[in-house]
């Protein structure tokens, strides 16, 4: 359910953004358990995880798109909807790195000899951190464009 008021319209944004960051915690952490049973991985309970976090994120996505919709045609603010669009292409991007990195580190693992599998994980670490830090301006920007009075 959308709120219908601009500040709660905000608040269940923040809301989102902060089960998102959940999700991305659980995601990490089921991981590291899927690594832990290597080298016979247990596929299929990470299989699961994997689905759970996509319904999650997909819910997520579907409601933050309903929200920047919300606020272009109901509140008039062009801004913040574009910041939710700029925010929506990073964590697409961050779910396709944290995927890549999982890989990454599977590879790293599998393979501990081969110094190009740790190389790998250590190059997506980097994009991971630039990633991060291009969300962070971004909710930035939309937190003190959403404070100012209209």
């Amino acid at each position: 359910m959308v709120p219908t008021d601009f500040k709660n319209l905000v608040r269940r944004f923040y809301v989102l953004q902060a089960e998102r960051v959940e999700a991305y915690k659980l995601f990490e952490e089921g991981h590291e358990a899927y690594l832990r049973t290597g080298p016979h991985y247990d596929f299929e309970h990470y299989k699961q995880l994997v689905h759970e976090i996509t319904k999650a994120f997909c819910g997520i996505s579907k409601e933050v798109l309903k929200i920047k919709e919300q606020l272009h045609q109901d509140f008039d603010r062009p801004d913040l909807s574009e910041h939710i669009e700029k925010l929506q292409i990073k964590e697409k991007e961050k779910l396709e790195l944290t995927a890549k990195l999982q890989l990454a580190k599977q590879n790293a693992q599998d393979h501990p000899e081969d110094e190009d599998f740790q190389e790998k994980v250590h190059e997506i670490k980097q994009e991971t951190i630039k990633n991060t830090a291009a969300l962070s301006e971004i909710l930035q920007d939309f937190k003190y464009d959403s404070e100012e009075p209209e």
